[in-house]
């Protein structure tokens, strides 16, 4: 199949790509004084969100579920650990996996993220029906181009 294009998809305010691009920056540029009270980058947030949702995991497994890879993944975790959200430790049947688990104070922080939800659902002009829409085309966008890649 070949599709054919003319100089109208080489402008910029024409391009989805473009539009998603400046969604998400707006996106995380809203999130940002909220994490900033709870002392969280956004990629943070979304290893805590993983986190919290479940036991401890590995960090194939974390990397994983954030479409992360390991050299992403690591030094994320270490600056966590540091701050002492999270516990790193060598799986004992596998010594080559290491293990991510939440310290109290990750799982103390819970508390203060779930307020953040109300605020950053205020935000959007969305509603809930086209929320999920997006959801699910981002997602199935993702898919996509990470299964032709």
């Amino acid at each position: 199949m070949t599709i054919e294009f003319d100089e109208s998809s080489l402008q910029l305010e024409n391009l989805s790509c473009f539009s998603l691009y400046s969604a998400a920056n707006a996106m995380v540029r809203a999130y940002r004084p909220i994490l900033d009270s709870l002392d969280l980058t956004y990629p943070q947030y979304l290893a805590m969100l993983v986190l919290w949702s479940g036991d401890a995991l590995n960090v194939k497994t974390l990397g994983k579920k954030l479409h992360m890879d390991s050299g992403t993944t690591t030094p994320l975790l270490k600056r966590m650990e540091a701050k002492g959200l999270v516990l790193r430790e060598r799986c004992k049947q596998d010594e080559r996996s290491c293990i991510v688990s939440l310290t109290d104070e990750g799982i103390a922080l819970k508390q203060q993220a779930l307020k953040m939800s109300a605020t950053m659902a205020c935000k959007s002009c969305l509603s809930e029906e086209d929320k999920m829409t997006l959801k699910r085309l981002c997602d199935e966008l993702h898919t996509g181009l990470c299964s032709k890649s």
